[in-house]
């Protein structure tokens, strides 16, 4: 796999984090999380080898939505350095809380209402679920202010997220629509198109739908060669992601389990 799902020797969890995991969950959190990695890396890994795919050509990001800021950090300390949130107010506490730790990159896998990417535009690496042109001037001007008020230094990472069922409740554009969505984007000086993302249809064939989504990102190469990341692929459905290409599987319910109870 890649370097961010190596052990980290040496660093451990943080002195935050072991005190953390104590009170809430003790080390059998540490031990849960740790052979859920080890299981996840290796599922990667046999579907790499079944697919005749380098396994560091597929990134792991931890869905961490709904956990608490103490997984994340035992996570850190197992090595990993990439979150996915998807409620903009919970991941913005979080990157409050976790401030301490270094070379983090948090990336925003929900849908983005507009009036909350100039917040998303402050911490985040990278948003995967731009769909339309509204959101691209939201989050163009967001990262603008951000960049000016010297809350970071470098343009957003954006991902595409296209549909493949039509299902206006679940985001993403259509094939055409996706190439000038694209188009638009690049004249962003703020924005980096990195590629494209795409949940698969509900009850639907992953290969059926994951096949497609490649095609479609084959489209989007041929204009924009730079846009290499292919998102897809989840607990359920990660071995048919990686034969049809993805680069980045976005795995919540098999590494954290299942998610804690909350009154939201």
């Amino acid at each position: 796999m890649t370097e961010n799902l190596g052990a980290t020797t040496g660093s451990g969890v943080s002195a935050v984090a072991a005190g953390e995991a104590d009170i809430t969950s003790g080390s059998d959190r540490v031990a849960r999380l740790s052979a859920a990695l080890a299981a996840l890396t290796a599922r990667i890994d046999a579907a790499c080898a079944a697919a005749g795919r380098d396994p560091g050509g597929v990134r792991l990001l931890p869905v961490t939505k709904f956990h608490p800021a103490s997984d994340i950090e035992i996570l850190y300390g197992l090595g990993l350095r990439e979150f996915g949130e998807s409620r903009e107010q919970e991941a913005s506490d979080k990157v409050a809380q976790l401030r301490h730790l270094s070379h983090v990159r948090w990336e925003f896998i929900g849908r983005l209402q507009r009036n909350k990417a100039k917040s998303v535009a402050r911490w985040a690496d990278t948003v995967y679920s731009v769909d339309s042109d509204r959101l691209v001037s939201a989050l163009d001007a967001g990262v603008r202010a951000a960049l000016d008020a010297g809350e970071r230094t470098t343009p957003l990472r954006v991902l595409l997220q296209v549909s493949l069922d039509a299902d206006p409740t679940r985001g993403g554009v259509s094939d055409t629509a996706m190439l000038d969505l694209a188009e638009q984007l690049e004249k962003s000086a703020n924005l980096q198109l990195a590629g494209l993302m795409a949940i698969p249809p509900l009850d639907a064939d992953p290969d059926a739908a994951f096949e497609r989504l490649a095609r479609m990102h084959g489209s989007l190469l041929t204009e924009h060669p730079q846009a290499s990341e292919l998102s897809a692929g989840m607990s359920s459905d990660l071995e048919a992601a990686i034969r049809h290409g993805s680069t980045c599987v976005r795995v919540g319910t098999a590494l954290m389990g299942a998610r804690p109870i909350t009154s939201a």
